[in-house]
């Protein structure tokens, strides 16, 4: 395992998180497998990295490969710590979901920009000493989801920009009461790690935004096939290629720097409420990587 110093950290300008083989998409080079131990234990796998489209980017399988882990099972700190330390400033998630709206149809994607958190997790980088508490009102990078759904747009495919993603604890899918309670809600769409993901990178200062591939319309409909393992692995195998293609036209366009838009890159500003020198050394030592902005050692 390598255990990387910020000083040498090498570049990765962009983290893609998804499943395993996502890294295969034309025009990739350099390709390099890393294994990482971070602060907070292993990720769920190597983070493999190369160039796409004149960006360093770095793919990691939040699964592990194989689908070894359940969703509770992830190491979410450590996936999103380690591309910190691989000095990704912004991070595309893939997701399958389940669709709440009869017209987000399977194989549709779907750009969400809010989120509702069922699970039972409190997943965050801070305790043991140091408190904050990050902004959330606006949970995706306004700058990177319009990219992301404007590439879909040219590439013709069926995408929708916005929309509530509701984040359960699973591994079970919904009752069908449970899918109706969330369409009165006015949710959109159905998964079990967005939410998680999003707060940990905005207490990163890592710009985020998820690409949800629509498998099935969860239980809730009447007239088709109720979601399933077979279904959302067949609908996800034919929609995977779409999404590398948003992907790569993603990455080729995005500019070297974050715009001011966002606001991701300052997200802990006057947000850690611990005066400084209260702050355990251990603790001030594990979180580097991300407070070392704003705690000097």
């Amino acid at each position: 395992m390598a255990q990387l110093d910020q000083k040498d950290r090498p570049p990765a300008d962009i983290g893609i998180l998804g499943g395993t083989g996502l890294y295969e998409i034309d025009g990739i080079e350099d390709i390099k497998e890393r294994l990482l131990e971070t602060p907070f234990g292993k990720p769920s796998d190597a983070y493999i990295t190369g160039t796409l489209g004149g960006k360093r980017v770095a793919f990691l399988s939040r699964h592990g490969r194989g689908h070894r882990l359940l969703p509770s099972d992830i190491n979410y700190q450590a996936n999103i710590y380690g591309f910190k330390m691989l000095g990704a400033e912004r991070i595309i998630s893939v997701n399958s979901c389940g669709s709440l709206k009869e017209d987000i149809r399977p194989r549709d994607i779907v750009f969400s920009d809010q989120f509702f958190d069922r699970t039972r997790r409190r997943n965050t980088f801070f305790g043991g000493g140091i408190a904050a508490h990050i902004g959330f009102a606006e949970p995706v990078c306004p700058d990177l989801s319009a990219a992301l759904f404007a590439a879909g747009k040219e590439l013709g495919l069926r995408v929708h920009q916005g929309g509530t993603y509701i984040c359960i604890e699973g591994p079970a899918f919904s009752s069908r009461a449970e899918s109706n309670v969330y369409r009165l809600w006015g949710c959109d769409v159905i998964g079990m790690t967005g939410a998680t993901e999003a707060k940990l990178c905005r207490e990163a200062e890592i710009c985020y935004a998820t690409m949800n591939l629509v498998t099935d319309y969860d239980v809730w409909h009447a007239e088709e096939e109720s979601v399933s393992v077979e279904l959302i692995l067949e609908n996800l195998r034919l929609n995977i290629e779409n999404a590398k293609a948003i992907i790569k036209k993603t990455v080729a366009s995005l500019p070297a720097q974050r715009g001011e838009k966002c606001g991701c890159g300052r997200a802990l500003e006057n947000c850690i409420v611990t005066q400084g020198s209260l702050i355990p050394p251990e603790t001030g030592k594990k979180l580097r990587f991300i407070i070392s902005k704003y705690v000097k050692p």
